[in-house]
């Protein structure tokens, strides 16, 4: 979808300060952008975003206003089916802004960013380059969506249409490949690639994640032979679920499927969620435990994002933590994040786990990683998920690129 047209851009100005109002107006302006309304109440606000007339595309809100505060606006704009951006313009602490953030994407409303006060014209401009048009409500976007019936995903699995995709993972500290993580896409006959928000919650429905979880593992350990015969050891990451976790005989089938493939367990890595690792914990006890016996090696993954003690942490077999991406990307520039990552990479270190920064989109989230010591990294600055066909001639790409001039020298 391209960038918007500025001189066919509808924006809405929510603030109680008239000279901000007039400013931001103005600042705009200079952008192209005319089609402004500047409103001091929310009340006002939301009669421009039902009118009948002009599309609001993009929504600059201040939070804290008398009468109707943003919070409230938010809420309001739900109702709505708003399916516009909004922009935060505020002089509050970032740990405020950061909530509304994520209040914002809670109700899968657009956050395009913040802006703090007093505005400055370069930000402004940065955020306005990425706003995209108004194309209607998300959840209505999601129902115009096909939907596929627990019939059409078990052909789908016997049919042998699930795929896995791999995305490098890579020494921080010297930039070699150490691995590749297996995210499993639906290769739809009619319908091209359909990506896992579509049908892992159909397949939880119907008890078929184990069944997922068979056709990705068996697929992964058949890459990663391939590639080893290829002269590149490449260890491949697979996602378990928790219908895994539970079921005692699973360290015997993931062992059964090595075996049949012929390669060793070591080069397999199986990735749990921090929230899945606390529930039912004395069965995922057993099964973790059995498997770390068999040498795979286990990684807990979004970590920080869940609530589990961290002392049942230090009794689990985990050989690699991972930060979730929420905590890496912009952790430069964030002291709250980069406090978590921190946090988070010294307590590894001395359990002595191997750390992945998930996440990673740009040279300042790399730059700030290696700072920290973060053994791995992973993310769209190093490669997006890509075919199993395409990662041998990526390899070459990559060697290329973190020459003495490139990443490892910034």
């Amino acid at each position: 979808m391209k960038a918007q047209d500025p001189s066919s851009t509808g924006i809405v100005l929510l603030d109680d300060d008239p000279f901000m109002l007039k400013l931001l107006t103005h600042m705009l302006a200079q952008l192209g952008y005319t089609r402004v309304v500047a409103c001091d109440s929310g009340q006002k606000a939301l009669q421009q975003v039902n009118g009948t007339y002009d599309v609001v595309d993009l929504i600059f809100l201040d939070i804290n206003m008398p009468g109707m505060d943003g919070v409230e606006f938010i809420r309001r704009l739900v109702q709505c089916q708003y399916g516009g951006s909004v922009i935060l313009v505020s002089g509050e602490n970032s740990r405020i802004l950061e909530s509304v953030e994520k209040l914002i994407e809670a109700h899968q409303l657009i956050a395009l960013g913040c802006l703090q006060k007093p505005v400055k014209p370069h930000e402004l401009a940065s955020l306005m380059s990425a706003l995209k048009p108004n194309v209607g409500h998300r959840s209505l976007a999601r129902v115009a969506q096909h939907s596929y019936s627990a019939e059409q995903f078990r052909a789908a699995i016997s049919q042998g249409e699930l795929v896995n995709y791999y995305q490098p993972k890579v020494a921080l500290a010297t930039g070699e490949v150490v691995g590749v993580e297996s995210l499993v896409r639906w290769q739809h006959p009619v319908d091209g690639l359909i990506f896992p928000d579509r049908f892992l919650g159909l397949a939880e429905e119907q008890g078929l994640l184990t069944e997922v979880t068979r056709v990705v593992l068996f697929e992964a350990m058949k890459q990663a032979k391939a590639w080893c015969q290829a002269g590149h050891r490449l260890p491949v990451a697979v996602n378990v679920s928790m219908d895994d976790l539970i079921a005692l005989d699973f360290p015997d089938i993931a062992e059964a499927l090595a075996i049949s493939v012929g390669v060793d367990p070591q080069l397999l890595t199986l990735e749990l969620t921090e929230g899945q690792v606390m529930r039912q914990l004395s069965t995922v006890l057993d099964v973790l435990t059995r498997l770390s016996l068999k040498r795979f090696r286990l990684s807990i993954d979004d970590f920080g994002t869940g609530h589990s003690s961290l002392a049942q942490l230090r009794d689990l077999p985990f050989n690699e933590l991972k930060v979730d991406r929420g905590f890496v990307h912009g952790a430069s520039i964030d002291g709250t994040r980069g406090a978590i990552c921190s946090a988070s990479l010294r307590m590894a270190h001395q359990l002595q786990m191997q750390v992945v920064g998930e996440g990673i989109e740009d040279q300042d989230d790399w730059n700030f990683l290696s700072q920290l010591g973060c053994d791995v990294g992973q993310g769209y600055f190093i490669a997006r998920p890509m075919p199993a066909a395409d990662v041998i001639h990526w390899l070459s790409v990559w060697a290329a690129r973190t020459g003495p001039t490139h990443l490892l020298t910034a």
